[in-house]
């Protein structure tokens, strides 16, 4: 058993927001689980990652079934490290998991189906060592099925009482409408959507924050740092511990490009005269909009993690500032 106890003063500086029309808070910054955590990882900085995280604030630990690798694992190791330490504080805590990825061989181990996500749910449930999720996630949109299948499955994980709450991830803002419209009439509404948004990913500003906002939708960006570009990480080549760099990696070596590059450079000359690393100013741009609830990171270390939190000690943009900024993203 760990020996860990949380710091006495977690819940005095980090700032808490509504999780769309619903009765959660979820901290301005929460962690991801999708890289790192995995069996390939080493179990001790995950730990500790999760310790720090949790002693300044951060109440939401983000799954996936694949997340590892190899796939399920990050379930596996948080599970593991949630009896270790967590254990006394699991109602202080959100825990999410998704399924709609590649998972198991056959027909029904992908996608969208009724089978497949409750399945799913149940498998993540026993690698987790829980009863319970307190959001689960449609990962991705499926084009075959459809949706109020989908939706259907999701609701019945909540009237069985194996998650809380129910969200939806990388949907448009037509399917997002859809989806929520289905969710209301169901008794389980959306509670919060995980899109892909940065800097650099922008898909986000053309219809679906707007969805989101009449709906009443939480809304979590993932990958906001995209993948480590927004930081000056690759400024002097890939680093064999990079993302770029990794095999199991998802950012590949060719997006590290010349023109890429050449936007880092002149974003961190902005982050620098704000007193920010780039990192925590691709964050504090995302927070600078009030239909985002929280912005998801991903970190290698305990050092990381506590210069991505710095972010929230700046998250005032001047209008010079952000016209700066779009000149160079645009």
């Amino acid at each position: 058993m760990s020996n860990y106890t949380a710091n006495e003063s977690r819940y005095d500086a980090m700032p808490y927001r509504r999780c769309g029309k619903s009765g959660i808070l979820l901290p301005e910054i929460s962690l991801g689980l999708w890289h790192n955590f995995g069996h390939v990882d080493n179990y001790n900085i995950g730990k500790e990652i999760l310790h720090t995280a949790f002693d300044y604030g951060i109440t939401h630990f983000d799954l996936a079934n694949n997340y590892g690798p190899p796939a399920g694992s990050a379930e596996e190791n948080f599970g593991k490290i949630l009896k270790e330490s967590f254990s006394g504080y699991r109602d202080e805590l959100i825990i999410s998991t998704k399924a709609g990825w590649d998972m198991w061989p056959g027909p029904y181990g992908n996608f969208g189906s009724k089978k497949y996500l409750i399945a799913s749910l149940d498998q993540s449930l026993h690698r987790i060592g829980l009863d319970y999720v307190d959001i689960f996630y449609h990962h991705r949109p499926d084009p075959n099925t459809p949706i109020e299948e989908s939706m259907y499955a999701l609701d019945l994980t909540v009237k069985q009482g194996k998650a809380l709450y129910v969200g939806i991830s990388s949907y448009s803002a037509e399917e997002t409408l859809q989806a929520s419209k289905i969710l209301k009439n169901l008794g389980t509404p959306c509670l919060i959507h995980q899109p892909r948004y940065n800097m650099f990913d922008r898909w986000v500003e053309n219809g679906l924050l707007n969805v989101i906002e009449k709906e009443g939708i939480g809304c979590i960006p993932f990958s906001p740092l995209a993948q480590g570009l927004l930081s000056t990480k690759y400024l002097k080549g890939v680093p064999a511990s990079s993302r770029a760099g990794k095999a199991t990696g998802f950012l590949q070596v060719e997006e590290v490009n010349t023109t890429v590059l050449n936007k880092v450079n002149k974003l961190n000359i902005i982050a620098k005269k704000r007193g920010q690393s780039l990192p925590q100013m691709a964050i504090s741009w995302l927070l600078k909009d009030k239909r985002i609830t929280t912005v998801l990171i991903g970190v290698s270390s305990k050092k990381q993690l506590l210069d991505n939190l710095g972010a929230l000690n700046n998250k005032a943009f001047s209008p010079a500032e952000l016209k700066s900024i779009e000149n160079i993203i645009n």
